[in-house]
């Protein structure tokens, strides 16, 4: 078994399906990126990894545990998932530090101290110890995306989710981003990742998983994936990402 599994999925919404049998493997200290065409179920698949959205058929297990249907603890499950989406969701009245600290402090029952120098480490890492103090109004897109991703990354969570986490961000502030999870996955934390970023994807990740009309429609190795692609579907969009210069 995998370290995170997904078996069959299934997620509607009324007579909308949005997940069709969704079957995915990730194995630990992966990094998945998840492609295709907007609408195509991407962002919908992570919110059911970490239970945000309920799933109506099929099975999700972490390490050999079922995190999916009735009877299973979500406030725990969430701290061994982390997620990160496009819109930064920064707390506006806490500043940079207490937007990090505030999980560690009230789930995991780390002290104010212990807290705020791991935080303080980890903005240290990705450039900003001198924003600490500053609230999310007072940092750039940028900024405020980092900071998001320390504050999933400093609940130390068996794995992270990032939801196309750049683009909502000006094309300049793209890389800075990317930097930062080419670092996190260089140090083997597992990420699944929904991303229109074609060519990050193919420098970093281990597995592309081609998503159209809520199926898991080809996955592999991205040489694979993105030079001899085997659905005819998969080289319609990739010759789409090919034509506007995104790849």
């Amino acid at each position: 078994m995998a370290f995170l599994e997904l078996t069959d999925v299934d997620k509607s919404y009324g007579d909308h399906q949005v997940l069709n049998g969704i079957t995915l493997q990730v194995e630990k200290h992966q990094v998945v990126c998840l492609i295709g065409a907007s609408g195509c179920g991407k962002s919908t698949l992570l919110r059911t990894i970490n239970g945000l959205e309920e799933i109506q058929g099929g099975e999700i297990s972490l390490d050999g545990d079922v995190i999916s249907g009735e009877g299973v603890d979500l406030n725990a499950i969430r701290t061994r998932i982390g997620i990160v989406f496009q819109s930064f969701n920064l707390f506006p009245h806490m500043t940079a530090l207490e937007n990090i600290t505030l999980a560690p402090r009230r789930v995991l029952g780390v002290s104010k101290a212990e807290a705020d120098d791991y935080a303080m480490k980890l903005l240290t890492r990705v450039g900003l110890a001198d924003k600490a103090n500053a609230y999310p109004d007072k940092l750039s897109g940028g900024q405020q995306q980092r900071v998001a991703i320390v504050r999933a990354v400093a609940m130390n969570p068996d794995v992270i989710l990032l939801d196309e986490i750049t683009s909502a961000l000006d094309p300049e502030l793209v890389a800075e981003v990317l930097n930062i999870v080419k670092d996190l996955a260089a140090e083997g934390l597992t990420i699944v990742m929904a991303t229109h970023e074609m060519s990050f994807a193919r420098e970093v990740a281990d597995t592309i998983a081609f998503l159209h009309e809520g199926r898991v429609l080809e996955s592999g190795p991205p040489d694979q994936i993105f030079t001899a692609p085997r659905e005819e579907r998969t080289r319609e969009f990739l010759h789409r990402i090919v034509e506007a210069g995104r790849l």
